[in-house]
């Protein structure tokens, strides 16, 4: 018997009987939603949002790069059971299994009270304990084409049963006439979700305009200001000449602005107070390697 050190988040699907020939394809689908569902726990783990976007990406890939991933035993569980592995945190961070637990408790309430009365308020107040547009669409992810998806957790013995829980937790269950609430509460997140004021410092990757003079686009890899690796803006004359000069000197560029919550926090709209930002010389000239290892890399890539 396995000694149980990570925790365990356990998904089922029922699938109808007609689907029982296409096993690879289910397979793939249960994946790739169990995988958006790790994101959500991430997402869920360290910030309160409806809508995430691009927002939190990395810490999201990590968790799925580190979880590992089980079938339930014999050819019948292929494609509809299948659980995730995660050791939990070696400092007091955030489990995110619990965090996932919390959300996904949010979402069944939200979701019942939804079916109930119509209202999205209730998706609303569930985004305090973590439900977000990711894990709306991770659970119609699991949904679609099944008969029903229970989603069980299981606590590590080695950090032991979180407060407030039980040591085994009854699982969380979603039907297919759910779907229709889950679908317009993601949708409802992500149409109300604001864009934020950032001051973003980064390097600029790319530049680009239509002639050798007026505005321009450029598109940066985010180094502080802002929890995206990458934003795009739109820049008048003279603020695409800063970037041009601190792209050449191989200095790290700030920008102000809105960080537009649409499209998923990837552009940053109402340019101002563009500067290149000084450095120390061991610095830039780490940042101008690499800039010429992106260069060489892609002229590579050309001659190839």
């Amino acid at each position: 018997m396995r000694v149980a050190d990570d925790d365990e988040v356990h998904c089922g699907r029922e699938l109808p009987a007609s689907n029982a020939a296409a096993t690879w394809r289910a397979r793939q689908k249960l994946g790739t939603a169990v995988r958006a569902l790790l994101r959500a726990a991430a997402l869920a783990a360290h910030h309160r949002t409806g809508y995430h976007g691009a927002r939190g990406e990395r810490r999201a890939d990590a968790l799925v790069e580190r979880a590992r991933f089980e079938e339930g035993p014999g050819a019948q569980s292929a494609g509809r059971r299948l659980t995730a592995l995660l050791a939990p945190p070696a400092r007091d961070g955030p489990r995110e299994a619990v965090a996932l637990g919390r959300a996904l408790r949010a979402a069944v309430d939200a979701t019942r009270g939804y079916r109930a009365t119509g209202d999205l308020a209730h998706f609303d107040a569930a985004v305090a304990h973590g439900c977000c547009a990711e894990l709306t669409d991770a659970l119609c992810q699991l949904l679609r084409g099944t008969e029903g998806v229970r989603i069980r957790l299981g606590w590590s013995c080695t950090a032991g049963t979180p407060h407030g829980w039980q040591a085994c937790p009854e699982p969380f269950r979603f039907a297919p006439h759910d779907l229709s609430a889950l679908e317009e509460a993601g949708k409802h997140y992500v149409r109300t979700e604001p864009s934020v004021p950032v001051r973003v410092t980064g390097t600029v990757v790319r530049l680009r305009r239509a002639g050798p003079g007026g505005p321009g686009s450029m598109r940066m890899d985010v180094l502080a200001g802002a929890e995206v690796t990458q934003v795009r803006a739109r820049l008048d004359e003279d603020d695409y000449r800063l970037a041009v000069h601190a792209h050449l000197a191989g200095l790290p560029l700030r920008i102000g602005g809105l960080l537009e919550s649409r499209g998923g926090f990837r552009r940053v709209s109402g340019v101002r107070d563009v500067a290149p930002v000084p450095v120390p010389e061991a610095a830039r000239e780490r940042l101008l390697k690499r800039l010429r290892g992106d260069l060489d890399a892609f002229e590579r890539g050309l001659g190839g």
